[in-house]
């Protein structure tokens, strides 16, 4: 044995882990649209949610981002507690697929001429070709994605075969037979072991991976494996639950705290019946086999499909002990902590999942700044207190929300790497501060209303129905803002910019107005000021809306992105029919209305 056996093997080991970790997330990049779908339409059924944690994990290979995914999806209100429970044990159950894929190592020559294409020397270099090929020569969507599914795939290959050649070489020092004759001997050494590594790797894949690769030396025996099988199962559960725990609130705990409760149950199951089984002379025949890649991958997956079986069951205790190891939350007081509590670190591995939790979060605060507005032009009318401490309060709610989304883009930017995700975050990211300053101006509103009430110099009639009359088409740009943002309608974008220009037409037409009546005296002097900021605030908020469906219109179309200002010219100019076909119908619709009120005034 030489130094160099051994850094071959750390060598392996390394690329192994890194082609593990690589090909797992380009495969939750990937997947993450469906995966989302998938595990937001999970039922009460809890075999139909057994049967989806198996296939989630199979897809993205590993069973902690499953796991740790649902407790974000329980603490976002998502999905309930109950619901989990069928995923965290399909979960168990799919993270066993990739010790099938891995026992391809145990392909050899003798094998069939149709299953040479199999082994890991044909796959890696095979799956490295493909990857390389659609990353640096594919400009197709997604080539970069399955580019590096493929150099995971590869690069992991790659380093079993490192690590199996090591461990050839190590063998015939006879190191390894000593120390896997101890394993076979004392049970409680490899459960140890297997928890301590599955702790340490936090991946019971990459641990039963490393495990098979070992199995190379023709050194171990079903005697020596299972043990250590087992303890893998405890290791990768605490680090599940140490991840769902961070930072999370109650549910999501106990999400991590019934996939402990269940791997003990399952780890104690299967030591009891092996115990049972080798006592009454069943295991005789394989209880001293040399244990394959190939025995090994199906052990670990009967262990965990027959306990599934077994243990799916007892849900409804898992849950109730669950409950009494967590205990409830404090209640909260801020009317969108759920909304808060959905903008979860969890998601960050699967960005599709935390981009949602923003646009949720997004969609909130939009609705509650319109309420606002809708709220304070009521106001200017019929003034009430309990009406305005609502819209101080929500307005206090909408800053928060800004702030919490705000940061959350920041923390999510670092784990973005498709592009369209990419973009989705900085339309986010605009749009938050947009939605923000829609709240600013409602309550500029609610504080005009409240000096006009305070100081009792109330509007005239005449500039009240003349509000009304903005009002309506403040509120059809605001519908058309709703489509444009939760739709990604780039029909309902185009419709606001000739709408904001009427706004901006009829603003200035109001406040000649107004100079006129304060002429004539007709209305209050002290008044005058605040009407003329009314203007402003309405205005502004007919402009922000613009600047939403133009954000809209430029994440559909992303070359007009550095061309905002001559895209903007190009309509005000007069040289788009559709623009002009759209102002000059709302202009005259909505200066009707004002000519009809000026004549019934005279």
């Amino acid at each position: 044995m030489s130094v160099f056996d051994v850094l071959t093997l750390f060598g392996g080991l390394a690329m192994f882990l890194y082609g593990m970790r690589l090909m797992g997330n380009a495969l939750k990049e990937g997947s993450s649209g469906a995966l989302k779908r998938a595990l937001e339409g999970v039922t009460n059924n809890a075999f139909k949610a057994f049967l989806l944690g198996v296939a989630v994990t199979a897809i993205i290979q590993s069973s902690t981002a499953t796991i740790v995914i649902t407790s974000g999806l329980v603490a976002a209100g998502i999905i309930s507690l109950n619901q989990s429970l069928g995923i965290i044990i399909g979960a168990n159950v799919g993270t066993t697929v990739t010790g099938q894929i891995i026992r391809l190592i145990g392909v050899n020559e003798d094998s069939s001429s149709w299953l040479q294409i199999f082994k890991p020397s044909t796959l890696a270099p095979v799956a490295l070709i493909i990857g390389i090929i659609l990353i640096m020569g594919v400009k197709i969507p997604r080539a970069k994605t399955i580019g590096s599914i493929a150099m995971g795939f590869g690069i992991l290959f790659s380093g079993l075969l490192s690590m199996t050649n090591a461990v050839d070489s190590l063998a015939e020092t006879g190191v390894f037979e000593g120390m896997f004759s101890k394993l076979g001997e004392n049970p409680f050494i490899g459960y140890t072991i297997g928890a301590t590594v599955a702790f340490i790797l936090q991946s019971s894949s990459a641990a039963v991976g490393i495990l098979q690769a070992f199995s190379a030396s023709g050194g171990l025996t079903f005697s020596a494996t299972y043990a250590v099988i087992v303890g893998i199962y405890l290791g990768d559960c605490v680090t599940t639950a140490i991840v769902c725990s961070i930072g999370a609130k109650a549910e999501q705990k106990r999400v991590g705290a019934v996939n402990i409760l269940y791997n003990l149950c399952k780890s104690a199951l299967v030591l009891i019946v092996v115990g049972v089984l080798k006592s009454l002379g069943v295991l005789d025949d394989i209880w001293n086999s040399v244990a394959t890649p190939g025995s090994i991958a199906n052990s670990n997956s009967l262990f965990n499909l027959a306990c599934a079986l077994a243990l799916l069951p007892m849900l409804r205790v898992f849950e109730k002990a669950s409950k009494k190891i967590v205990k409830d939350d404090p209640v909260h007081e801020f009317k969108y902590h759920e909304k808060v509590e959905a903008l979860n670190t969890a998601f960050f591995s699967t960005p599709a999942l935390a981009l949602r939790s923003c646009y949720d979060a997004l969609l909130t605060m939009f609705y509650a700044s319109r309420d606002n507005i809708s709220r304070g032009l009521d106001m200017l009318r019929s003034y009430n207190d309990k009406t305005y401490k609502a819209v101080q309060d929500e307005e206090d709610n909408i800053d928060q929300l800004a702030d919490r989304v705000s940061q959350y883009l920041v923390q999510l930017a670092g784990y973005l790497t498709a592009e369209e995700h990419v973009e989705i975050l900085n339309h986010y990211y605009k749009i938050v501060n947009e939605f923000e300053r829609l709240g600013d101006h409602a309550k500029n509103i609610a504080d005009t209303a409240a000096e006009l009430h305070e100081r009792q110099t109330p509007f005239s009639e005449i500039a009240l129905s003349e509000l009304e009359i903005v009002e309506g088409l403040i509120n059809r740009i605001l519908d058309f803002t709703e489509e444009a943002f939760k739709k990604r309608d780039v029909d309902a974008a185009y419709k606001i910019e000739p709408l904001e220009e009427v706004v901006d037409d009829l603003v200035v037409v109001l406040r000649d107005n107004h100079m006129t009546r304060l002429a004539k005296g007709k209305c209050n002097v002290v008044a005058g000021t605040d009407f003329m900021d009314l203007l402003g605030d309405i205005e502004r908020i007919s402009d922000i809306c613009s600047n939403i469906g133009l954000a809209t219109v430029t994440r559909v179309n992303p070359e007009l992105a550095n061309k905002t200002h001559d895209y903007t010219y190009f309509l005000h100019s007069g040289r788009d029919e559709e623009f002009n076909k759209e102002y000059e119908a709302a202009h005259k619709e909505y200066f009707d209305k004002i000519n009809h009120l000026l004549k019934t005034e005279d």
